[in-house]
């Protein structure tokens, strides 16, 4: 087991029987490690860690439930209030997921049904948080289900803002270091580690019917889905995914000003999210573009190395 994923467990309590959530929220928590980027590592302190992965928590549960990647046998459904057999109905499960939700932001009994969701409201309370990032990040999954392709770079961007960018703004919120030039600069972080992924996810997405490269660049390099669909990439997939990830390294520049904007512990954890998504663009670029055969993932000493590159530029 990672240190990452120890950490992740440490961060949650032990629901007590079992049937009351523990299987769902560890299922959830386990992602953590596969991240392109440190959640919550262990420098920070352990109210930050706490928080960081509460959040995270529901940012990755509300995910599974628009990929419909929950566990097996419909145990998040009936924490959601749902019957076990709405258990691959995404558009219900993403509604019983907001009730609940709001009933973290509530004072009235009952409170929150699902275990990540009770996990989120001692954070919720303690930092002040407000609902609309992580309304954001379900209307997000929400568009998931009706949305399959992206016409522009502009309509990716507007989906960014609701998918990505909620992320680092809970982040700056959860550290008290928010401010519009910070946002600002979380926001051009964000989506470029969105687009990151989709790059890394080329083949995975499309395999859910879904893909994130913008239309108009698709025509640009000459690029149809069947060419998404091959085993390996050709001259103008390789040449599509090259421009996509000047995009998001340009994005990466742009908001890199962010790490040296704080500082201490919390400059750390900043510099590792834009290291997170420089290594992963490495590591493309390694693979000579060619995301088709599988995601090209970084090194553990590609990001360190991206760690202290980072901290030397901004520190």
């Amino acid at each position: 087991m990672s240190r990452d994923n120890e950490q992740a467990r440490r961060a949650f309590p032990r629901w007590g029987a079992a049937g009351d959530g523990r299987e769902q929220t560890r299922t959830v928590l386990d992602q953590a490690a596969h991240e392109n980027f440190p959640v919550a590592p262990f420098f920070l302190p352990r109210a930050w860690r706490t928080d960081l992965m509460a959040v995270y928590g529901f940012a990755r549960l509300v995910d599974d439930i628009g990929d419909g990647d929950l566990a097996p046998g419909g145990g998040d459904a009936v924490l959601l209030g749902l019957d076990r057999a709405q258990y691959d109905d995404r558009p219900a499960l993403l509604d019983a997921l907001e009730a609940d939700l709001h009933r973290v932001f509530s004072d009235r009994a009952p409170g929150p049904g699902h275990p990540l969701l009770r996990r989120l409201g001692p954070t919720v309370r303690r930092c002040g948080l407000t609902p609309q990032p992580f309304l954001d990040l379900i209307e997000a999954n929400r568009q998931d289900q009706r949305v399959s392709r992206y016409g522009t770079y502009g309509d990716l961007a507007a989906y960014c803002e609701l998918s990505a960018n909620p992320v680092g703004r809970l982040v700056l919120a959860l550290t008290g270091t928010a401010s519009p030039e910070r946002i600002r600069r979380s926001d051009a972080v964000c989506t470029a580690l969105q687009i990151v992924e989709h790059i890394q996810d080329v083949a995975e997405d499309l395999g859910r019917d879904r893909v994130y490269l913008p239309a108009e660049d698709m025509k640009r390099f000459g690029v149809d889905e069947a060419d998404l669909a091959a085993p390996s990439g050709g001259a103008s997939v390789r040449a599509l995914i090259a421009f996509e990830a000047e995009r998001a390294r340009e994005l990466l520049r742009e908001g890199t000003p962010l790490v040296g904007s704080v500082h201490g512990r919390l400059k750390l954890l900043l510099a590792g999210f834009v290291a997170g998504g420089r290594a992963a663009l490495q590591a493309v670029a390694a693979a000579d573009y060619d995301v088709l055969p599988g995601p090209p993932k970084p090194t553990k000493l590609s990001l360190l190395r991206e760690v202290g590159a980072t901290l030397r530029r901004e520190g």
